[in-house]
């Protein structure tokens, strides 16, 4: 029995040295190599292009890239780009989808998305109050259906998962914003479905690259941003060149998501698929904590801009403005209607649960 157990263990030593996993120390003794030591050898390797710039990208996607990388332990390694660095921020889609760049972290309507749902990412005025709204939607609502359903319908990307940023405030250079009147003739840099909607107040909205947006307020081509909340105004150091910042804020949280393109996502592994989800839902709950005490805080302690807020009776007609904004949305197509009627049946519902949802 004893010669027969040693002739079964040696061959079983003998199919694990032809596989690679056995070798022999300096004394002899078998040591087995884990298999990531062959993965490092030739790791997959992802391009990863942001909407935002880089002091921005610091909190909103550089922590969770490079926790996955750490994760991943040689098996992939994703490249991190911030707004315009590989290509513009409104080619991003079509960039993805060709391959040029395999993972994209953007608004739907910011980069262009060829769906009849792009409108709704970013800030689409009033969808929201607070960021939570943001997920809730999503996963009780119906909306990670309808997103998931229109981005099948468009070869050559995978739509990953959407979840909140910072609200949408005015900031302004020189004028003091104290009635809806101020706004006529402001240009302003904004992400496009707000900028629309406050261009019925006469507010221009401009674009220009990201990272010209502080030299173009600094040399008039810009009056200011409504393109942010008080978190990011402060780190990225539009605060330091706005003197005031409306507190009215036209939608609660932006619609951020995260695309990859098909093949590079397809030739991932079950588990590295596993990983990178789990690693974008460590990022909204970064997000989520960030923006939600830092918008609080630099409304309280922040001494760079004055606060100025809107007349009640005037902020009442742009809240009931935007319901007509909402229905003339819901026309673009059936789907879209889907997600105008989301979002009525959901404000509907906090609105019923009242404290602390409304």
């Amino acid at each position: 029995m004893k010669k027969e157990k040693k002739i079964i263990t040696n061959k079983r030593r003998s199919f694990i040295k032809k596989a690679g996993l056995l070798t022999l120390g300096a004394a002899g003794a078998a040591t087995v190599k884990a298999p990531y030591v062959y993965a490092a050898s030739n790791p997959i390797k992802w391009r990863l292009q942001t909407y935002s710039g880089a002091p921005l990208g610091a909190h909103v996607i550089k922590p969770q890239i490079e926790a996955f990388n750490k994760a991943a332990y040689g098996e992939m390694e994703i490249e991190l780009y911030y707004a315009d660095q590989l290509v513009p921020t409104d080619e991003l889609f079509r960039a993805m989808q060709a391959g040029t760049i395999d993972a994209v972290q953007s608004d739907d309507a910011t980069m262009g998305s060829p769906v009849d749902i792009q409108v709704f990412g970013g800030y689409f005025p009033f969808a929201t109050r607070y960021s939570l709204d943001v997920p809730s939607l999503f996963k009780y609502y119906g909306l990670n259906e309808i997103w998931d359903e229109a981005y099948s319908e468009v070869d050559g990307v995978q739509w990953l998962s959407t979840s909140a940023w910072d609200p949408c405030h005015l900031f302004t250079v020189n004028k003091k914003i104290t009635k809806l009147s101020d706004m006529k003739g402001l240009r302003v840099f904004g992400v496009p479905t707000a900028g629309k909607f406050l261009a019925k107040y006469g507010l221009i909205p401009v674009i220009v690259p990201w990272d010209d947006v502080e030299v173009a307020m600094q040399t008039g081509e810009l009056d200011g941003v409504c393109w942010c909340g008080f978190t990011e105004a402060y780190e990225v150091g539009w605060a330091d060149i706005c003197k005031y910042a409306l507190t009215n804020s036209v939608t609660g949280a932006w619609f951020g998501s995260y695309f990859a393109n098909q093949k590079s996502w397809d030739k991932l592994s079950p588990k590295l698929q596993a990983l990178y989800r789990m690693s974008i839902n460590d990022s909204h709950y970064y997000r989520q904590v960030w923006y939600w005490g830092g918008e609080a805080d630099l409304r309280v302690n922040g001494k760079k801009m004055e606060l100025t807020s809107l007349p009640a009776n005037e902020w009442s007609q742009v809240v009931e403005d935007s319901k007509e904004f909402w229905d003339e949305t819901s026309k673009i197509s059936p789907r879209a209607k889907k997600v105008v009627d989301a979002f009525k049946l959901y404000a509907q519902t906090m609105e019923k649960a009242g404290y602390p949802y409304r």
